[in-house]
């Protein structure tokens, strides 16, 4: 399907090419009353009393003397937007996401593959570490699996550990999952999830960016990437972070969009827990099973939750299982409580983790959560 666009819908899209052009100057163009048309074609004067950023001035001017590098990217622009399942959506259209349109930011344009109805529906945040403990990463892929049977979509941002798991485990319940990337959307990054992005396409999902489809990735675009998580969705659950983690910065931002933010507790010998153990001291919702979630933002549970796994197993028949925690331990020390001889050990653990009761991480074994 395509999408023909107006000569002020193109007047927009010129807008977010100029350098420097950013929330701010969309605000005061709002400010101004000025539309994106009646900007391209202003006069000095006009323009000088704007008191626009040099940068911005420069490719103005550059526009209006035909510049042909900025009407090419234009028209690679025009171009993308033909293609099959990619859309443009502006902000002042009925079908921009209303959640995202309601921050004092919204992207101007957002550039969309997939499902644009993803957008509209009921969606929780996922955000957490790049380098999500074991237990960490289990917990994300299954609480965003439980969330998506429950009929919640499961919003993140596409990067590897925490993010990765939770599009992954929507997917695996059968469900749609929206994934928001600090690059443009022919830029895969990082590029392992290129089949993760395929999949969340064929699926149902959608893949949605703010920046052009060639941009590549840069530091300062991740954070401009999470207002747009925690805009869309009703609340944002930060499920493993670090005290430095970006997830904070999406948490954040969600409590100045008057957002819910959730967060999961963890170990205290957890660095990758700390994070989350500062949002709770400061007010964030605790998190121990997604119904926790829906009682917050007063949701029904519209789906009931895998069956056949229920939440209490029987405990295995091993001595190793009483000294299995949510903390991984080393073989060595699994042998020294339970008196097992460490091949003995390692053998019952191989058989608890192919049974789905245990997880092996980088420092030892532990639990799997139900």
């Amino acid at each position: 399907m395509t999408h023909d666009l107006s000569a002020e819908r193109q007047a927009w899209l010129v807008l977010t090419l100029l350098d420097g052009a950013g929330p701010r100057f969309f605000q005061r163009l709002r400010a101004h009353a000025l539309s994106p048309s009646d900007l391209l074609t202003a006069r000095p004067q006009t323009l000088a009393a704007l008191q626009l950023a040099p940068s911005i001035l420069a490719d103005l001017t550059r526009w209006q003397r035909g510049d042909a590098e900025l009407h090419q990217r234009l028209q690679r622009a025009l171009d993308w937007q033909q293609q099959d399942g990619c859309r443009l959506l502006f902000v002042d259209e009925p079908a921009y996401p209303p959640l995202l349109a309601a921050i004092s930011d919204p992207p101007p344009v957002l550039f969309v593959r997939g499902s644009v109805q993803a957008l509209h529906d009921p969606q929780i945040a996922m955000v957490g570490t790049r380098h999500p403990s074991a237990l960490g990463a289990d917990t994300a892929r299954r609480f965003a699996r439980d969330f998506t049977a429950s009929g919640l979509t499961v919003t993140s941002g596409m990067a590897m550990g925490v993010d990765g798991a939770c599009h992954q485990g929507a997917l695996e319940a059968g469900g749609q999952t929206v994934a928001v990337w600090g690059t443009g959307l022919d830029n895969c990054y990082p590029r392992r999830h290129r089949k993760l992005a395929e999949a969340i396409v064929e699926h149902g999902g959608a893949l949605v960016s703010e920046l052009w489809p060639d941009a590549g990735p840069h530091p300062s675009q991740f954070p401009r990437r999470n207002r747009i998580i925690s805009g869309l969705s009703l609340g944002t659950l930060v499920v493993e972070a670090s005290l430095n983690s970006g997830s904070l910065i999406t948490a954040r931002l969600a409590l100045e969009h008057n957002r819910e933010v959730f967060a999961m507790p963890g170990s205290i010998h957890n660095v990758q827990a700390r994070g989350c153990h500062r949002l709770l001291r400061e007010g964030a919702c605790l998190v121990e099973q997604v119904q926790d979630v829906f009682d917050a933002l007063r949701l029904p549970l519209t789906a009931v939750l895998d069956e056949s796994q229920p939440a209490e197993q029987s405990a295995p028949d091993t001595p190793l299982w009483r000294w299995l925690g949510t903390d991984p331990v080393s073989p060595d020390w699994l042998a020294q409580q339970s008196g097992l001889g460490v091949s003995e050990v390692l053998q019952q653990l191989l058989e608890l983790e192919l049974d789905g009761r245990v997880l092996a991480a980088p420092a030892g074994y532990c639990r799997r959560q139900p």
